[in-house]
């Protein structure tokens, strides 16, 4: 009886150890198809001083549109690093002015004892190292310029202005984040890829990226946050995973969001 009884239980735990090590297979290679069909997403090839940094058309002629525009971007950065995470930025135009102005951080600034914080009058589509952009958010119209005043505010202040961080920040999506915080009219849902967006110093508990909801965050590294333009979002390790369903949509590392296509509210809501 005693060798009877142990016999199934042996083939169960050899059938449990099978289970494990297929689980294990598959998960290494959904990640390597994933990381793999979606590399081409980002640029690798080349030298970064020639890659494209052409004008993509999704900013209107500021000589036609007039109206004061605020637009939110994002696009994979160069190299390897690409596979992980985005480069992001905001651009404004106030009302009747004939230039974009851009607001981004550049981390190589810092080799000249600089600001990373950079605001230029670059075209505000324009490929990063090659790399095509995406649009977030935009808002046009009335109310936009007060919009734009905010964050030229909010870029003055950015506490890190004199460090930058790769990884887990802060980096250039730690300053977007920064900036929509202080204009949460944009409901700008950041990339799941726009790794640093969860960076903060200043205490654990803030509003999600987005200026709206809540946002539990230890340094970048572990946290959740939850509001009605992220959804519902986990940290672990930099790495971001979540579920939105105000905008269906699925988010994951590598990948960044899975679902239907953006939807972009342009209006200003008036009170």
């Amino acid at each position: 009886m005693g060798l009877g009884a142990r016999a199934p239980r042996f083939h169960l735990i050899q059938v449990k150890f099978r289970l494990r090590r297929l689980r294990t297979f598959a998960s290494i290679f959904v990640g390597g198809v994933l990381i793999l069909a979606f590399a081409g997403a980002c640029s690798t090839r080349g030298d970064w001083r020639t890659a494209s940094s052409e004008p993509t058309g999704l900013a209107p002629d500021p000589a036609s549109a007039r109206e004061a525009l605020v637009q939110v971007y994002a696009a994979r950065t160069w190299g390897w690093r690409g596979y992980f995470g985005v480069h992001t930025w905001v651009a404004v135009k106030p009302a009747n002015a004939d230039d974009y102005k851009v607001y981004e951080v550049i981390g190589w600034r810092l080799r000249s004892n600089r600001s990373v914080v950079a605001i230029s009058g670059r075209h505000p589509d324009a490929r990063w190292y090659g790399n095509a952009p995406e649009l977030i958010a935009e808002k046009r119209g009335p109310g936009v310029d007060a919009i734009i005043k905010r964050i030229d505010q909010a870029a003055a202040t950015y506490p890190y202005a004199d460090r930058y961080t790769l990884w887990p920040g802060p980096n250039s999506n730690t300053f977007t984040a920064w900036l929509l915080r202080a204009a949460p009219e944009l409901k700008a849902d950041l990339p799941s890829t726009a790794i640093g967006k969860d960076y903060r110093l200043d205490g654990i508990a803030s509003s999600a990226p987005s200026g709206s909801g809540y946002q539990l965050s230890l340094w970048g590294l572990v946290g959740v946050a939850a509001s009605r333009v992220e959804g519902l979002e986990v940290n672990l390790l930099g790495l971001n995973f979540g579920i939105n369903p105000f905008d269906p949509s699925l988010k994951l590392p590598f990948v960044g969001r899975i679902g239907a296509e953006r939807r972009i509210d342009t209006a200003v809501a008036t009170p």
